[in-house]
């Protein structure tokens, strides 16, 4: 019988607790959906095939997509144009080679040069919020006043956002987030912030300034190779993408850090460590899981030692992956000195995540500086007690009251 899905996860610290058995039971499993049955990969090797193999498509448009399976019955043809349009510029869910057209257009932007260049700005913006929850201390959310802000105040300055806008689409990107796949309100909550960006490319259009979406504006002038749309999407992929994720991992790292004192012990004796203490919270929390690893086989093929065929869709679950003994040594122990950059918590392959340079660089400089500053922070109340989002489709915390 196929496994009922999405599983929920059930404790601060673990994906779902099928997950175990699913990856032992078989590298694939089958699952079912409202609308069909999809492939669950759970493994690390099998994870990395499914996200690299030409065979297998991201496009939603793709026969067999495990997108389209979520809803409870099919679009209308007035919904299928608003998605249409929607995913215009959303290179994240394109194929080579329509995906390196766009990719190849931001890469300049994200890399380690360009991240270390503005790994200043990015120190300067965490000093000033916890100068402004010291000030207002001595306790506060963390998710309000630094997990949030920081990803914020960063994507922000990148884009050319104005950040006295931040409340609207962090509102928003929130409700798409709760709302699960497909649902009514994140569709709602999508068109709001879409719209709102289209305004702003539009004033950029007519006067580019210094920032990402200016100078996207001026690549496409040159070149050609992009819509209003397509940009306007490109702008929406980056402001969302460029927050929600990091805004919910620093309160994470910061709740598993202070619930494994020995390891937060291990850091502050050697600073050096939070690098690799970055890659491992990334590797234990694998926040985003499957909602990004949706794909569907083009052909026939042997995966696993499994028979896929054309147009069946496939989830593959990263934080199955991420916790596969195959790969990871005790892989459901937190170790900040594992040193295990292989996890899949970016993706892999052509669709790996683009910005990961820039939320390796927030995450380093807001961990280290918060227990730089704030020697005593605790949380305040027990794990049953906080507000984790475990049925999210991106996990995190809605709240984390701490003191210090």
């Amino acid at each position: 019988m196929a496994q009922s899905f999405p599983l929920p996860r059930g404790c601060p610290y673990a994906p779902p607790e099928e997950y175990g058995r699913l990856r032992e039971e078989a590298p694939l499993v089958r699952a079912q959906l409202p609308r069909g049955e999809v492939w669950l990969v759970t493994r690390h090797a099998e994870a990395q095939r499914v996200l690299t193999d030409p065979g297998i498509s991201t496009d939603p448009a793709t026969p067999g997509h495990p997108m389209a399976a979520f809803t409870e019955r099919p679009p209308t043809p007035e919904e299928q144009e608003v998605r249409r349009r929607f995913q215009v510029g959303q290179f994240i869910d394109m194929d080579p080679p329509e995906h390196g057209v766009y990719r190849r257009m931001l890469i300049p932007e994200f890399t380690v040069r360009r991240i270390r260049e503005m790994r200043p700005a990015i120190q300067e913006a965490t000093d000033r919020l916890i100068d402004d929850m010291v000030e207002a201390g001595p306790s506060a959310d963390l998710v309000e006043a630094f997990g949030l802000a920081l990803p914020s105040l960063v994507i922000c300055e990148l884009l050319g956002v104005p950040y006295a806008d931040h409340d609207f689409f962090q509102s928003r990107t929130r409700m798409m987030i709760d709302a699960g796949a497909g649902g009514e309100s994140a569709v709602t909550a999508a068109t709001e912030i879409r719209n709102y960006l289209d305004g702003l490319v539009t004033e950029a259009e007519r006067e580019p300034r210094d920032d990402l979406i200016g100078r996207l504006v001026l690549a496409r002038r040159e070149t050609g190779e992009l819509t209003h749309d397509a940009l306007v999407g490109m702008v929406f992929l980056l402001l969302v993408a460029g927050h929600e994720t990091t805004a919910n991992m620093i309160p994470l790292g910061v709740h598993a850090l202070l619930r494994h004192p020995d390891q937060l012990d291990a850091l502050r004796a050697d600073p050096e460590g939070w690098p690799l203490a970055v890659e491992e919270l990334l590797r234990y929390h694998s926040i985003v899981d499957w909602i990004a690893f949706d794909r569907v086989a083009t052909q026939d093929m042997e995966i696993g030692g499994q028979a896929v065929r054309a147009g069946e869709g496939m989830f593959v679950l990263g934080a199955s992956a991420n916790r596969d003994p195959r790969v990871f040594d005790d892989p459901d122990t937190l170790d900040v000195g594992r040193g295990a950059r292989n996890h899949l918590a970016f993706g892999y392959g052509v669709h790996q995540c683009l910005g990961q340079n820039l939320a390796r660089a927030e995450l380093e400089i807001a961990y280290r500086t918060l227990f730089e500053r704030l020697p005593n922070l605790r949380v305040v109340g027990e794990d049953d007690e906080l507000p984790f989002r475990y049925d999210g489709v991106i996990y995190g915390l809605a709240a984390l009251p701490v003191t210090w």
